[in-house]
């Protein structure tokens, strides 16, 4: 298989940095009002906190690290909801020489069986209502729209 998801190793922090800082520019072109540039998007100590949680992976491309995923894992109770235990997509980030390849949806993928192996009741992200490709990517792959955040 050209894909493959697995967990990322402490060394990989530097190709985790530059896939999020491409992530993070495409922020500033499209909110510059609240995104600015940052020399450290992602925290060392962020990261390797996630690699020990193991709830930070990459995807390999034909062998080289081309995505990276981080998750949290959410215990949702409140007196007035059905509680739920969800995997949250904190970033999910291909780079920007390997999008269109198919790693969206295999990180997908790897994140239902996930949740199917801990019993979890749902997937769930925010994104960016001018990320038009990752939205595209979203639907296409079956998400639905649960709630729309608006500002004046």
């Amino acid at each position: 298989m050209e894909i493959c998801i697995r967990n990322a190793k402490i060394d990989e922090y530097g190709i985790a940095e530059s896939i999020m800082k491409q992530v993070q520019q495409m922020h500033i072109g499209w909110r510059p009002d609240i995104y600015k540039y940052s020399e450290n998007v992602l925290p060392v100590e962020m990261y390797e906190q996630a690699v020990k949680e193991k709830t930070f992976f990459v995807a390999e491309y034909k062998g080289t690290v081309a995505g990276v995923l981080f998750v949290a894992y959410q215990h949702i109770e409140n007196p007035n909801l059905v509680t739920r235990d969800i995997i949250f997509i904190d970033s999910m980030a291909v780079d920007e020489k390997y999008r269109g390849k198919g790693i969206g949806h295999a990180f997908f993928d790897f994140l239902k069986e996930l949740k199917k192996e801990k019993g979890y009741d749902g997937i769930e992200l925010q994104v960016n209502a001018k990320n038009e490709a990752a939205c595209k990517m979203y639907t296409d792959y079956g998400l639905t729209i649960q709630s729309i955040n608006m500002e004046l």
